[in-house]
């Protein structure tokens, strides 16, 4: 008994307009994966739970330092395009000021004793979010 051959598999004009999709979708992937959606980093700044200042660090040109004061401590915090950091600090145990630097979405600084944190949003947030074993 003769075996059947298969039919020659040939590109049909739909296929093209497939694989052109498909390509379209990669680099749009590639484009807000790599482009962080186009928003500039956001530092919010909150006293005792509550928003005291929102900066947009993309318009900064120049760092600027803010004093922040609350239940008897003083801050000093820097904020510059990229970021921001505590540059001093009253509080006891100093733990803000060796956060040190904060440059991506999601960071954020926190000095418990005084009750002021300040949180970074907007950009490209690209650090891990969990590893599962």
């Amino acid at each position: 008994m003769p075996m059947k051959q298969s039919p020659a598999l040939r590109p049909k004009p739909a296929d093209a307009l497939v694989v052109l999709a498909v390509i379209l979708l990669a680099c749009a992937m590639v484009a807000v994966v790599w482009g962080g959606g186009g928003r500039g980093l956001t530092a919010t700044v909150s006293v005792n739970g509550q928003v005291t200042e929102t900066v947009d660090l993309s318009r900064l040109s120049d760092p600027v330092v803010r004093e922040l004061s609350a239940n008897g401590y003083t801050l000093h915090v820097r904020l510059f395009s990229g970021g921001a950091e505590v540059v001093d600090s009253t509080c006891p145990n100093q733990d803000c000021v060796h956060t040190g630097h904060i440059t991506q979405a999601g960071q954020s600084i926190v000095c418990l004793p005084a009750r002021i944190s300040v949180t970074l949003s907007g950009g490209a947030e690209n650090g891990v979010d969990a590893v599962l074993g």
